[in-house]
């Protein structure tokens, strides 16, 4: 199999590791008596629904997913709405979403399907905040290069449903959250802005936040954050019946990835699966442990596979289109240098970098001369933050359409001992 191969292989892999039908069945206990609400958000979301009732059977509740996500369900019904930045039709779903667990009593049960992209999913500004300011504020903390977990912090405490809102608002109903996880670590807390599970930050630590990131806030939004927000705090008794448990994580893509590397006689190691971090450092730094590692190598060793997964961060600097894997594989190439036998591949498992329709980019040592050839020059596009362009015009862009499922980013470096 060659490394191009080889690479795309193990991505399909990963992402058929976090496919909800793969997984979601071995975490649903039988469907409660009495009556049973399915309500979800998330990129992933749509095809949780779809696999929930595969086991169930028809339900009824409301689910709300990205655009060109949706899937069939039987009696759930599937509403789609914009990612990375909120719309009309999110706020509109989100309050029909509440509508449906108002009233739920002690005997009701709500089942929470929760998945990345959530956070803009599920949209219902707090406080006289407006959509249109709402939009301002996700797509300054999107350029800003804050760490998802800090914009996710910020989100909450602007928002009347993220930080364990949702589940206050089915109170006193029983109630079971299912997650795929997208964050660095797998703390639900930060899975679509947590809208099942408490959170012990306050509205200081997300003013802290947007001055740390220099985030320019509306008198709307700044008003919020000086009173008592929403977001419920750990030990509130309104939780006491809720659980959350996690039925995909980058971990288990990882790991998919490295069976089908193994088998193809591949070294493997695994770097970790929550890494962060400005994307065009951290491509850079691993090319540089792939140059290294590769100088340590004799003729006859096997060829080494560097796995890792995370989410990186882009800092805005240019006017280009992009996303954190190929800005990070811009980067590895740029770092590279055409080093034969060395290939790389980094894209987001939810077929979407950034907010481009990519999931990313495969690089090899051909890359550069490719560039050359098309008249692009790397270090000009890195300047822009203009990735998605680059890998265009070198036909080197990974695109899947939607995967309905989202375990954050997959890197993959194969490296093959060299010729001496």
């Amino acid at each position: 199999m060659t490394p191009p191969d080889l690479l795309r292989r193990m991505f399909d892999e990963a992402v058929k590791a976090a496919d909800p039908m793969a997984c979601i069945s071995a975490a649903l206990p039988p469907k409660p008596t009495g009556r049973v609400v399915v309500i979800g958000a998330g990129k992933a979301s749509a095809r949780m629904a779809e696999a929930v009732e595969q086991v169930w059977g028809p339900c009824d509740g409301l689910v709300i997913t990205r655009y060109g996500y949706a899937r069939p369900c039987q009696g759930i019904r599937i509403v789609e709405a914009a990612h990375p930045v909120p719309d009309q039709a999110g706020v509109d779903a989100t309050r029909e979403l509440l509508d449906i667990l108002d009233g739920l009593g002690p005997d009701d049960f709500v089942l929470a399907l929760i998945s990345g992209g959530g956070s803009a999913l599920l949209c219902a500004p707090a406080g006289d905040m407006t959509l249109s300011e709402k939009q301002q504020i996700n797509q300054a903390l999107l350029v800003s290069g804050a760490p998802i977990n800090q914009m996710n912090i910020v989100r909450k405490h602007l928002s009347a449903v993220k930080g364990g809102q949702l589940a206050v608002a089915a109170h006193p109903a029983r109630m079971l959250t299912l997650t795929i996880s997208d964050v660095a670590g797998d703390d639900p807390a930060f899975i679509a802005s947590g809208p099942t599970v408490a959170d012990p930050s306050t509205p200081q630590d997300a003013l802290a936040i947007v001055d740390r990131w220099a985030i320019d806030l509306p008198p709307s939004a700044k008003a919020v954050l000086a009173g008592q927000t929403g977001v419920v705090q750990p030990g509130d008794v309104r939780l006491a019946t809720c659980d959350t448990r996690i039925i995909a994580a980058p971990s288990q893509s990882l790991d998919a990835a490295a069976e089908l590397a193994k088998a193809d006689g591949y070294d493997v190691r695994i770097l970790a699966d929550d890494l962060e971090g400005e994307a065009r450092d951290l491509g850079a730094e691993q090319a540089r442990m792939a140059l290294g590692l590769q100088a340590r190598m004799t003729s006859g060793d096997a060829p080494i596979l560097l796995l890792s997964g995370g989410e990186c961060t882009v800092t805005r600097r240019g006017d280009g289109v992009g996303g954190p894997n190929a800005e990070a594989m811009l980067s590895a190439a740029i770092s590279l240098q055409a080093a034969p036998g060395i290939w790389a591949m980094a894209c987001d498992t939810d077929g979407v970098d950034g907010a481009a329709e990519v999931a990313g980019a495969l690089i090899g040592p051909d890359i550069l001369k490719r560039a050359k050839d098309t008249g692009i020059d790397p270090q000009s596009a890195l300047d822009r933050n203009d990735g998605h362009t680059f890998f265009e015009k070198t036909t080197a862009q990974i695109v899947t359409g939607p995967t309905l499922t989202n375990v954050n980013d997959f890197r993959a470096f194969l490296i093959q001992p060299p010729v001496r």
